[in-house]
């Protein structure tokens, strides 16, 4: 049978046996079309939703099972929901593959043990696991738990035991590992946001009140010209891509892709142009100043949606690379001029001509006015011709009737200035007026299916739910907390929505703690652990290595193909007493003590290290929700049970939590009473039921509420429908305020259905997305401050003469009738979009481009001295394995490709064979000068190790030329390991290197130096 490419993948999606292989070859073409109907024949079909990228498809699963009592359903078949609003029936090679993911041989079937300097698992019961690994957790929290700190505060800690999270298990499952964590004291609970998409909220939440994607997957159709910028959605996200496909087809959409090779999304845009990794800061700050250069910005929307009219403090100032307020000895700024001049009133000082020379608007112009076209074309060797026709068709959507779409992922997040280049796009966006408008924004393309919920939900360091932060030890009274925490008002008549923390925080403890949380107790704050530095990824690697951790629960997260350096967390992995890894599949992680040669060149004998292998159910398993890049929560069932003795991830940290407990209740321990007095009290507290998890997030009355009028609004005991409905005196609970309203009274509001277009193809009856269902971010920007429409054609809100109202959920509040003053931009201080982000960010409340840490040039044209950013983080131990420009020329870039998702699909049987073995890309000139040829192995290496894989020589990755010299490019996919389906190979991240962005610590991924030769 001839196939091709397409038809191939097209195909094998029918999976017309256990393997989605099946279907090739086994069937005549003309049988093809009547598989599908005696295939199904008495089968069950259950809705779920793909659990690779966040575009989040919908996918429809089918089982069989008699119904007999004992009959066991199996899932035989999947394919494409016709009816989600984002996918429509689609399924991408990732997608069509997840039948082999859930039939994986690699699937762990038992809990195992491997004993410390063992060769070999051991099959163990799980009673024996959750004993044994509770009894070592117990063991390590008595032995190293703080209660007090060296200046006698209350700080409530375990630092020496971590825990990390998945990135696509179910919100139900990440709430609970918040409790279970936060409940023992941990301060190390992490998951794979800080290694991707951190710095997205880090950019975006400053700029414009929240750090999610502004629009949604479907309105990038709306769009006249989209940027694809630190981003390849044609491979990473091609579902979600179709919707950019359709703004090019059926609105004339111009598309351009700014990236280090010509990329499949390249291949469909209409204009390409190359830049070098490491430099699009620069890139996105030239445009800003081409902008203002030009005059090619939206004035009536700069003056009143951003804050240029205001002024600056005085003793704010920038010279040479450094902002006001360095200290050189601490690395750190002193973040306090970086704020704005306040009046008597207490708000601050606006010049509405823009003239002052301390507005924030003559600021940025003089910040931005070093990154003339001729300046951005050394920096990033993109040529200057290139550069200003990108600058002009961004410079025509400055008008208000046509609008960009920025798109990005990890290109712009996997950097040491990852905020600060999502910043530069948003002061590019408000500039020209894109936000809050149907077919603007700037979407964040999130890499993992429930990245963006387990984001949500607080599991990472420093965080809570809902974005709340986790106590610092010197904030000991909860008072003080709030007092810190809830920002004061800047301008006159804001809503400056994050004023509301009290009602947060406090609903939140009650969800914590339960009824031990009272008003005489500062509703059990002090039970939470208090940090006093980050205990980041980064961080608790370096704590491994150095011989200070002991323990590490690993849930859904493989650390040592995912962390920087990959030789350094399996040094600290081999340190640890002990290691606890559940999952679906065999891992690197799990096996990082097994010696597979040059791959893991490691002697089982010397690691001491106990591991623990828990089989945990998968996607197709488990009823819950997840997040997808639009902030849709989507409700999705099972459609078999767990097989052989894998079990759900909410019955395996139940049983261990029970345990634990037990432990404490016979033998007393060190600091009970935060773990004692958590609130575990599920139906079956060894096994608690996503369904009650997901009201307990979506929060309670407690009491009869009565809103201001004296109406009741909710009865006690009510499930609340909307978070305005919190309080701070205890009368309600949510874990997540920002998920109030996705179980009401009414029902489950994420399972909904209804793919109704109300207008711009928003579709609000499907699922429910935070917050309050609102599908597009800030559109009370849409409209001018009158009411009317920026552009008529784009009417996506409208005052009905009482109340906003029209094809979404006003983003503002819905009785401020047009010209009230409330300005649209309501999480923020001032109510409006930040070109200057004040002291959010801790590297400038400006963009500044700097060279990444490993630089193939000498020297940055815009400063003296390394030109390096002068808090980036590096730890002490990590600056000898820095490598030089002369010994390693080339600069190396990261990324995924269409068939492969991260190191999962390696264990599919169908996207192992598409893409079977470990290759890198060069380009013509190196690959001449070096002597390789297509399909030569060669060996990638950099400071920190190396890797080899056959050669791809291409004209998709181009030499360029940077700073007056030629500089060579090296892409490198990511996907390969030393376990899986797939031939062996290295784990990619075995090259990169330990320096993390300043804000969020997530490492740098996409550009450092390595050297090529001929294996």
């Amino acid at each position: 049978m001839q196939i091709s490419r397409r038809q191939f993948f097209k195909i094998s999606s029918a999976g017309l046996g256990t393997s989605s292989l099946a279907a090739l070859g086994m069937a005549p073409a003309l049988a093809q079309a009547e598989v599908r109907q005696y295939k199904l024949l008495r089968a069950k079909e259950t809705r779920n939703n793909c659990t690779y990228c966040s575009v989040g498809c919908g996918v429809l699963m089918y089982s069989l099972g008699d119904g007999a009592k004992n009959a066991k359903a199996k899932i035989f078949h999947i394919e494409g929901d016709p009816d989600h609003p984002v996918s429509r029936g689609s399924l991408c090679p990732k997608g069509s593959g997840l039948i082999d993911y859930i039939n994986s041989p690699q699937r762990l079937k038992y809990p195992e043990v491997r004993e410390a300097g063992s060769k070999e698992w051991k099959r163990i019961s799980w009673d024996e696991a959750i004993d044994r690994i509770a009894r070592l957790m117990k063991d390590d929290r008595d032995a190293n738990f703080i209660e007090k700190n060296e200046k006698g505060q209350l700080v409530n800690r375990w630092a020496t035991t971590g825990f990390l999270g998945s990135s696509a298990a179910s919100n139900e499952t990440g709430i609970l590992d918040v409790k279970f964590a936060r409940g023992l004291g941990m301060v190390h609970l992490e998951n794979q946001a800080r290694l991707c998409h951190g710095p997205s909220v880090a950019g975006l939440a400053p700029s414009f009140g929240r750090g999610a994607m502004t629009n949604n997957w479907v309105d990038i159709k709306n769009a006249d010209v989209i940027l694809v910028m630190g981003g390849n959605p044609a491979e990473a996200h091609p579902v979600g891509f179709k919707w950019a496909v359709e703004a090019k087809t059926k609105n004339k959409a111009y598309m351009m892709v700014v990236d280090p090779r010509f990329n499949r999304t390249a291949a469909v845009a209409d204009f390409y142009s190359p830049i070098r990794a490491g430099a699009d800061s620069a890139f996105l700050l030239g445009v800003a100043n081409y902008l203002l250069d030009n005059d090619k910005i939206q004035h009536e929307y700069v003056k009143a949606y951003t804050n240029a009219p205001l002024i600056v403090r005085e003793d704010y100032s920038f010279d040479d690379g450094l902002f006001s307020g360095y200290d050189a000895d601490k690395r750190a700024y002193d973040r306090s001029s970086w704020a704005y001049e306040l009046g008597a009133d207490g708000y601050a000082l606006r010049d509405d001509s823009l003239q002052h020379p301390r507005s924030v608007f003559q600021l940025l112009k003089k910040h931005v006015a070093r990154y003339t076209p001729e300046m951005v074309s050394s920096i990033c060797g993109t040529p200057k011709e290139d550069f200003l026709h990108i600058c002009e068709k961004l410079a025509a959507t400055c008008v208000p009737d046509r609008t960009t779409s920025i798109l990005y992922a990890l290109g712009w997040t996997h950097h040491v200035g990852g905020s600060q280049i999502i910043r530069a796009s948003a002061i590019v966006q408000l500039l020209l007026g894109n936000i809050g408008m149907p077919g603007g924004g700037i979407n964040a393309l999130r890499g993992h299916s429930n990245v963006q919920g387990f984001t949500d939900l607080g599991v990472l360091t420093t965080m809570l739910p809902g974005y709340l932060t986790l106590p610092h030890e010197n904030q000991q009274s909860l008072k003080a907390y709030l007092d810190e925490r809830t920002p004061k008002t800047l301008v006159a008549n804001q809503v400056n929505f994050w004023r509301n923390t009290p009602k947060f925080m406090v609903s939140f403890l009650k969800g914590m703690y339960g009824d031990k949380a009272t008003a005489g107790n500062d509703f059990g704050y002090h039970w939470l652990p208090k940090w006093d530095r980050s205990y980041d990824v980064m961080a608790f690697v370096e704590q491994m290595h150095k011989g200070k951790a002991n323990g590490y629960v690993i849930q859904g997260f493989n650390v040592i193909a995912a962390a920087a350096s990959s030789g350094k967390v399996r040094e600290g992995l081999a340190k640890l007493k002990f290691l606890v890894v559940i999952d679906p599949l065999q891992t690197e992680t799990a096996s990082f003590w097994e010696n597979h040669g040059e791959f893991n060149d490691v002697n089982p004998a010397e690691i001491q290290t106990t591991v623990f292998r828990l089989p945990s159910s998968c996607f197709a398993e488990e009823d819950g929700s997840i997040a997808n890049s639009g902030r849709w929560l989507q409700w999705h069932w099972a459609g078999q049970v767990p097989p052989f003795e894998a079990r759900h991830d909410g019955k395996i940290l139940g049983t261990l939590l029970m345990k634990i407990r037990e432990l404490y209740e016979k033998e007393g321990g060190t600091c009970p009473e935060p773990l004692m007095s958590l609130d575990w009290n599920y139906h079956d507290p060894k096994d608690p039921h996503p369904e009650e998890v997901a009201k307990q997030a979506n929060g309670y009355a407690l009491a009869d509420l009565f809103d201001d009028k004296g109406n009741q609004i909710a009865k006690k005991g009510d499930l609340l429908s909307s978070f305005a409905h919190l309080r701070d005196d205890g009368t309600t609970t949510s874990l997540c305020w920002i998920y109030t309203g996705q179980w009401t009274q009414a029902g489950n509001m994420m399972a909904r259905r209804d793919n109704t277009d109300t207008g711009f193809g928003n579709t609000p009856g499907w699922a429910f997305a935070w917050p309050a269902n609102r599908r597009l971010l800030y559109n009370r920007a849409s409209l001018d401050p009158a009411g009317k429409p920026w552009d008529p054609k784009r009417a996506f809100l409208h005052w009905d003469g009482a109340k906003w109202t029209g094809a979404d959920v006003p983003d503002y509040p819905v009785g401020s009738p047009p010209n009230s003053g409330v300005s649209p931009f309501i999480m923020l201080q001032d109510g409006v979009g930040h070109l200057f982000s004040m002291g959010a960010l801790v590297d400038g409340p400006f963009p500044e481009h700097y060279e990444p840490e490993e630089s193939p040039i000498p020297a940055n044209p815009l400063h003296s001295g390394s030109g390096k950013s002068p808090v980036v983080r590096i730890f002490k131990d990590d600056l000898p394995s820095f490598g030089s420009r002369e010994d390693f020329p080339c600069v190396a870039t990261s990324y995924s490709i269409t068939e492969m998702f991260r190191h999962w699909t390696k264990h599919s049987r169908l996207n192992a064979i598409v893409q079977p073995e470990q290759f890198v890309e060069i380009s013509e000139k190196l690959a001449a000068s070096k002597g390789i040829v297509a399909g030569d192995m060669v060996k990638v290496a950099s400071k920190r190790g190396y890797i080899r894989g056959k050669a791809v020589v291409t004209k998709r990755v181009m030499t360029l030329k940077v700073a007056g010299q030629e500089v060579e490019q090296v892409g490198i996919p990511v996907h390969w390991g030393f376990e899986g389906t797939t031939r062996k190979g290295f784990l990619a991240n075995v090259l990169s290197p330990r320096v993390g962005d300043a804000n969020t610590h997530t490492p740098e991924y996409k550009a450092f130096l390595v050297s090529v030769e001929k294996a």
